[in-house]
């Protein structure tokens, strides 16, 4: 990817996005900044890559709604560089619970957020680096998780399951569009240090995980940010369709 383009990171305020967000602007791209509600963190981040000699737009949408993604997109188009590359990094879990106490509606907002923003944002931004329509190629790069090997039991299967969509989506994608100048590759994080953990009722999760993981520690946002950005990179020009485990042995 050249750095006189655009590289959109989805739920980019925080954690992992924010951590690669902040990453590939060290590296040159602008960056296109998506939040859903925290828009003091998302203008924060913008400020600090700007104030670091980078240029960031924060930009608010919820990547479920079909009309926030063609509008985020459209601001892109209109105020940045051309895209160069997509961080499919928004997503959700929710609750501890057992598989039968969940209800279609959590569900619902799970795939919604996980896999349908995805593939929402993943269809602009083919449009935008195919050369099946003139352009000049470039990468996305999902967020699977290794929950959707592991399967999560009694914690949330619906979102290891969420991520084993992603990893097929991944998979299929990087191969309709391989021809066109498109890698698409998905990285599996593993128990990694963020605020995600709260938002399922166990905000000591990473810690509390410690003497079940090989390497006896958690894993950082910026251990993840950087193996997102290297598959965004140059350095990644014959990597395709792969899923790679950020994730410590586990």
């Amino acid at each position: 990817m050249k750095t006189d383009r655009t590289v959109l990171v989805t739920g980019a305020s925080r954690g992992i996005g924010a951590a690669t967000a902040w990453l590939c602007a060290e590296q040159g791209h602008t960056i296109a900044l998506n939040y859903a509600r925290d828009a003091a963190a998302a203008d924060a981040l913008a400020e600090r890559i700007r104030a670091a000699g980078g240029r960031a737009l924060a930009l608010q949408a919820d990547v479920s709604d079909e009309a926030q993604v063609s509008a985020m997109f459209a601001r892109i188009d209109a105020e940045l560089p051309p895209l160069g590359g997509l961080v499919n990094n928004a997503g959700v879990v929710d609750l501890a619970s057992r598989f039968d106490a969940m209800s279609l509606q959590r569900w619902q907002r799970m795939f919604a957020i996980n896999v349908f923003g995805s593939m929402l944002c993943a269809r602009e931004a083919v449009k935008r680096l195919s050369t099946r329509y003139g352009h000049a190629g470039g990468a996305i790069v999902n967020l699977s998780s290794a929950a959707a090997r592991l399967g999560s039991p009694n914690i949330y299967v619906d979102y290891a399951a969420s991520k084993a969509a992603i990893d097929t989506f991944t998979l299929g994608l990087a191969r309709e569009v391989a021809a066109e100048g498109i890698r698409v590759n998905a990285v599996r994080p593993g128990i990694i240090d963020t605020e995600i953990h709260a938002s399922s009722g166990m905000a000591e999760r990473a810690r509390d995980q410690l003497p079940q993981l090989p390497m006896q520690r958690a894993g950082t946002a910026d251990e993840v940010a950087q193996a997102i950005v290297w598959l965004l990179s140059d350095a990644a020009s014959y990597t395709t369709g792969a899923l790679l485990d950020v994730a410590g042995g586990r």
